[in-house]
């Protein structure tokens, strides 16, 4: 997943990328509303962890411009605020969480978890598709009661395939979710990716589950 982190403060800026890092995600910061609008125009970001506090204005716009342009990213403040007029402004703006600084790093992955799934329509940690489970909390999956030996990689595969299931996705989306834009290899390696998924399903015993390439 890439995270786009909107936050002038260099300390709570490494901080926050540090954390996602250690998720397995990648980050790109913005430390003003305008450049955020720019790095939202020229890449694909996934989810946007927004303070309010900024050089050229309140936080708040960028939420409004975002969803006044059919953006669909979910975004989630983080802000010193704690006051429940600038939550409900920030809601009311376009943000889908609001998280008050100070939060410990399981926290803001929890919620950060919890918006990205309510964005692809799963309200619980947990995605079943047949008989195959995928826990987006612990990063797992399993057919029935084993557990599928996977890569790091291929579980953020499965977990993206699972999330968006029904959905045809491309190689180039793939290529973003798995290296975020930084050093990608050659589209090929999808295939590779894909095959050896598939092959682990079926000597699992999957059933329900599909891997169909178009």
């Amino acid at each position: 997943m890439h995270v786009l982190k909107v936050e002038d403060d260099p300390i709570v800026a490494d901080v926050l990328g540090m954390t996602l890092e250690e998720a397995g995600h990648f980050k790109t910061t913005a430390n003003t509303i305008e450049t955020a609008l720019s790095e939202l125009k020229h890449n694909r970001i996934d989810a946007i962890l927004l303070d309010l506090n900024l050089p050229d204005g309140d936080g708040t716009r960028l939420a409004r411009l975002v969803r006044k342009n059919h953006i669909l990213v979910p975004i989630l403040v983080i802000s010193g605020n704690s006051g429940i007029d600038e939550k409900i402004t920030a809601l009311g703006a376009g943000a889908d969480g609001y998280l008050t600084k100070p939060f410990d790093r399981y926290e803001l992955m929890a919620n950060l978890d919890a918006i990205m799934r309510r964005t692809h329509g799963h309200g619980s940690a947990t995605i079943s598709v047949g008989n195959l489970v995928v826990d987006l909390s612990r990063n797992y999956a399993k057919v029935g009661e084993t557990r599928l030996e996977l890569t790091a990689k291929e579980f953020r595969i499965i977990e993206f395939l699972a999330l968006r299931k029904g959905a045809v996705l491309s190689k180039d989306a793939f290529l973003n979710h798995l290296y975020g834009g930084i050093d990608e290899p050659e589209p090929k390696i999808i295939d590779v990716f894909i095959c050896k998924l598939q092959r682990k399903l079926v000597e699992n015993g999957a059933e329900g589950p599909s891997v169909d390439t178009v």
